[in-house]
């Protein structure tokens, strides 16, 4: 029988981060609440980077600059890729006529 998936309010992981900070010991307060140590790990890390508090919207749109630089990243790889065909055709094709 699996066992099932539990979920955690934004709020408890806040207040067992806090616990945490406050104890000093991770592991033992994720004794104390029933919970991983690795959830708790990870809560913390999202904690200090503020994405538990519900304000953290990660930026999905891009400026004009970062797409420009994207397709001429993209054009750049293409044009490298190009030339390193060229140069093995060229090596293929002299190693024939020796």
């Amino acid at each position: 029988m699996k066992a099932q998936k539990r979920s955690y309010t934004n709020e408890f992981k806040i207040k067992a981060v806090e616990l945490s900070n406050l104890k000093g010991s991770l592991s033992q307060v994720a004794l104390e609440l029933e919970i991983s140590a690795k959830n708790l790990s990870r809560w913390k890390q999202e904690y200090n980077q503020g994405k538990l508090d519900g304000s953290y919207k990660p930026d999905k749109t891009k400026t004009a600059i970062e797409l420009e630089n994207i397709a001429l990243k993209k054009q750049l790889y293409e044009t490298k890729l190009e030339s390193d065909i060229l140069k093995k055709a060229l090596a293929i094709f002299t190693k024939k006529d020796r």
